[in-house]
């Protein structure tokens, strides 16, 4: 991990001034915020292509070196030196809270939740609460053609979604309170 770095510096980054990468924008987000709200769709039992190239970006997130200099760039006996040191895989994104909302029409939903609540745990965020994390099938096996009027119709739907938000807000007011789930504290028995 100590040769992949955070902010990933293996596309355009800020810190070399260049600005065509998107990711560049979406980085500070993720550090800025207390809390991340995901509402996706699933497309082929997946998160939308463009949604899994960010989570393949954030990669650096769980562990990524955030001092560049100690490798030289990407010399990798630098890199294992550093980590058969005693990497302490720093994890950048650690304390915050989410919310996932996933929608479907056919197949997925459930899986597709599950994988997102996985990955965002294994980097030590936290649910937000019971309501934050939900998945539900709108339109379950109706046409293409009106799957878009079938989610206008779903007010409950929607209702359950401003929860979910509803429910983000609250842990990040507990958050900024200082208030933390009561697990949050324990020491990892199995770092990486």
């Amino acid at each position: 991990m100590p040769l992949c770095h955070w902010p990933c510096s293996c596309y355009p980054n800020h810190y070399l001034g260049q600005s065509q990468d998107w990711m560049n924008e979406l980085y500070p987000r993720w550090v800025g915020a207390h809390g991340i709200m995901i509402v996706t769709p699933v497309h082929w039992y997946q998160v939308p292509s463009t949604f899994k190239l960010m989570m393949d970006r954030l990669v650096c997130a769980d562990g990524g070196n955030p001092d560049q200099t100690s490798t030289h760039g990407k010399n990798p006996e630098e890199a294992k030196a550093l980590e058969l040191k005693g990497w302490h895989y720093p994890r950048h994104l650690a304390g915050r809270t989410f919310s996932i909302v996933v929608h479907g029409d056919t197949e997925g939903a459930e899986s597709v939740r599950r994988a997102l609540h996985d990955w965002l745990s294994d980097m030590k965020l936290f649910p937000a609460g019971e309501g934050a994390v939900f998945d539900r099938y709108v339109g379950y096996y109706k046409p293409y053609a009106t799957s878009h009027e079938e989610l206008d119709r779903d007010a409950p739907f929607f209702e359950e979604t401003r929860n979910a938000a509803r429910a983000l807000v609250k842990a990040i007011t507990d958050l900024r309170a200082g208030i933390r789930p009561p697990d949050y504290d324990l020491e990892d028995p199995r770092p990486k």
